[in-house]
């Protein structure tokens, strides 16, 4: 995790090689520290100073008042062995039932992408389980529909996914996070590992607020030129009021990585406000709804929106955020609950 990086204006810049004795072959406990015994490298955009630190170092760097933003999407053992070379990666739920899988061949106990695989294809997977793939959604992603219930079959069948500078499995716990409390990642969110009980009280104790938000994250590593996939989330209303309160009031926003960036910029409003706001499957169609506190009672019944707060103020930039073709579901056409964001990270 960084903090305060200016992106850079020049894509080049940017580009680095990474010696292979500074890759993570193996978690820092294998190495015989804790979690948060790794480094940090933060970047100060003002001066443009670079300075290297331990993780530990982190609360001290950050101010009173200063909020962080976490995400609580637990990791799934996302990986299953087919059989004859094959894994299958599951990615991301779909909203009619079906999954965004993808393919991988297994080689010397790592996996290598596999463009193989055809419209009806029937994988046969372990404990009698079957994935019929339906369609490519892209290059290497397939839409494929599982003859099991897919979360409880993961938790007994898979592995967790693991990149090939890993040189063996390690255990779920592993790939867990702090903060880690509604399971449905494909990969762990990894910029939160190194956080411990003992930095998130230290934390607390300077007077940084910390608020959860949960984006389950799909298979990461998008190739060249291949578009973002939706994935589900939750900005729950206590975060956004917070971010915009912390905003309001001079402090910083610190989000923990890029999942967490992903469903604030989601969030955010034309104006710079960060909403509630939430994606839920649609009843009867195969698309995620995208869902806020502004919904009516007939929204909700239609399309599955169920707000956990009692505010009821519709959006006045609601019509930006739908196209011709969308309908709302509702007789407010003022109301984005129905309306399916064409933003990152949602379809």
């Amino acid at each position: 995790m960084g903090i305060d990086v200016a992106a850079p204006a020049d894509r080049e810049l940017a580009d680095f090689v990474l010696p292979a004795e500074r890759e993570a072959h193996d978690p820092p406990e294998a190495r015989g520290l804790a979690r948060d015994g790794v480094r940090l490298l933060v970047s100060r955009r003002a001066s443009g100073e670079v300075s290297h630190h331990a993780f530990t170092d982190l609360p001290g760097l950050l101010l009173p008042g200063d909020l962080l933003v976490v995400n609580t999407t637990g990791t799934l053992p996302a990986q299953v062995r087919a059989g004859g070379g094959l894994a299958v990666h599951f990615s991301t739920a779909r909203p009619d039932g079906t999954w965004l899988v993808e393919l991988r061949q297994v080689k010397d106990k790592i996996s290598m992408p596999n463009g193989h695989g055809h419209p009806g294809q029937v994988i046969p997977l372990p404990a009698g389980a079957l994935l019929t793939l339906q369609d490519r959604v892209t290059a290497r992603l397939w839409r494929a529909r599982p003859s099991v219930a897919v979360v409880p079959y993961l938790l007994r069948h898979g592995l967790p996914i693991r990149y090939s500078y890993v040189r063996r499995d390690w255990p779920l716990s592993f790939y867990q996070t702090v903060f880690a409390a509604r399971p449905g990642s494909a990969e762990m969110p990894s910029a939160s590992r190194p956080f411990t009980p003992e930095v998130v009280t230290a934390l607390a104790t300077r007077g940084v607020l910390i608020a959860p938000l949960t984006l389950h994250c799909g298979v990461s590593s998008l190739e060249a030129g291949e578009d973002p996939y939706p994935e589900p989330f939750d900005v729950p209303p206590a975060t956004a009021r917070l971010v915009n309160h912390v905003r309001a009031s001079g402090g910083r926003v610190i989000a923990a990585g890029t999942t967490v960036v992903r469903a604030l910029e989601t969030a955010a409003r034309a104006d710079g406000q960060v909403a509630a706001l939430w994606s839920r499957r649609r009843p009867g169609s195969g698309r995620w709804t995208v869902c806020s506190p502004a919904c009516t009672s007939r929204a909700r019944r239609t399309c599955g929106c169920w707000p956990r707060s009692p505010a009821r103020s519709c959006w006045p930039d609601a019509t930006a955020r739908r196209s011709a073709s969308d309908t709302c579901g509702t007789s407010s056409a003022t109301c984005t609950c129905c309306c399916p964001s064409r933003r990152a990270g949602t379809s």
